[in-house]
């Protein structure tokens, strides 16, 4: 029998997941070339929109997560690696919000003067990001394995 918990739990994880994904993109299809090409990222120029991606991906795993844990939280084993889950995302979110999202969109606004030194710096350090999105996904898929044995 699916319960609330396990739905949640692995709603969360697919969500993490497509996000592993969305980065994965980036690392692979994107960031190679958009520091010679600096119109791939600027949308006013006809380029990616990473914000349409990921303003959504995150905002729904997030409802998701919390909504997770709120279910969860009489749940020992379940609410443990749900706060693993919360506690690496944090991390990533927060370090984002104040180095890498600010950058990205001056990146985005630049007209002239792109440095790309300073585009292959911010890549190779957001690539440091995706061990943590992979300890976010690897923690919501142990939830809902530990809400499965519970059923």
């Amino acid at each position: 029998m699916w319960t609330g918990t396990m739905i949640l739990t692995a709603a969360a994880n697919a969500l993490a997941v497509i996000g592993i994904g969305g980065g994965l993109y980036e690392f692979l299809v994107v960031d190679p070339y958009w520091p010679k090409r600096q119109d791939l990222i600027q949308p006013a120029k006809g380029g990616i929109s990473r914000k349409r991606f990921w303003i959504p991906a995150h905002v729904l795993f997030e409802l998701t997560l919390l909504l997770a844990l709120i279910l969860s939280w009489s749940i020992p084993n379940v609410r443990w690696w749900l706060l693993v889950a919360v506690g690496s995302h944090a991390i990533m979110r927060i370090w984002s919000a104040f180095d890498f999202i600010p950058k990205a969109l001056a990146f985005e606004r630049i007209d002239t003067g792109f440095i790309e030194k300073e585009a292959r710096s911010w890549i190779l350090r957001s690539r440091l990001r995706l061990p943590l999105d992979i300890v976010t996904a690897l923690a919501t898929l142990c939830a809902f394995v530990a809400a499965a044995r519970m059923n």
